[in-house]
């Protein structure tokens, strides 16, 4: 499968609407908006992100289809990167293809990363791109209504 990254079209964003819609992916995920549901929420924050000159967002491709999306975000030396997939594509290397071909165009570092402490998948995809667990810590997961265990990662140099 060819993963490749481009810059949001504003056509992505149905599409994009409807991944992190999904209930069982936003399970996941964990820590999601409180009512993924919400377009209006959704398209307000999209519309904030790819307003943001200090976030660098891609649309995932994977055989030409729009996939999923992956950024960093945040201040200088506390900037985290962040990824969804469409479940559909789980368990095929699209995640950590996107992820690398992220941080190769964005060479700054230590990045960071947080994902649910029972996210074997995404912790994976991060541990194969170079990230190291560094931490941990405990919040409010809007998707399980609950406080859970995050991993805190971080790639440096």
């Amino acid at each position: 499968m060819d993963v490749s990254l481009r810059p949001v079209h504003p056509s992505d964003l149905p599409v994009f609407f409807r991944h992190m819609s999904d209930p069982e992916s936003n399970r996941m995920a964990a820590f999601t908006a409180e009512d993924p549901t919400d377009r209006a929420h959704f398209d307000a924050h999209w519309k904030r992100i790819l307003a943001s000159p200090d976030v660098v967002t891609r649309t995932v491709l994977a055989d030409g289809d729009v996939v999923g999306h992956v950024a960093v975000y945040g201040e200088p030396g506390e900037r985290e990167v962040t990824y969804f997939i469409d479940r559909y594509y789980w368990g095929r290397g699209i995640a950590t293809a996107a992820l690398w071909g992220l941080l190769a165009e964005v060479p700054e570092r230590p990045l960071l990363a947080r994902a649910a402490a029972d996210n074997t998948g995404s912790v994976r995809v991060l541990e194969k791109c170079g990230f190291k667990v560094v931490g941990e810590d405990r919040g409010f997961a809007n998707a399980r209504g609950a406080e859970i265990d995050e991993l805190v990662l971080r790639l440096d140099g």
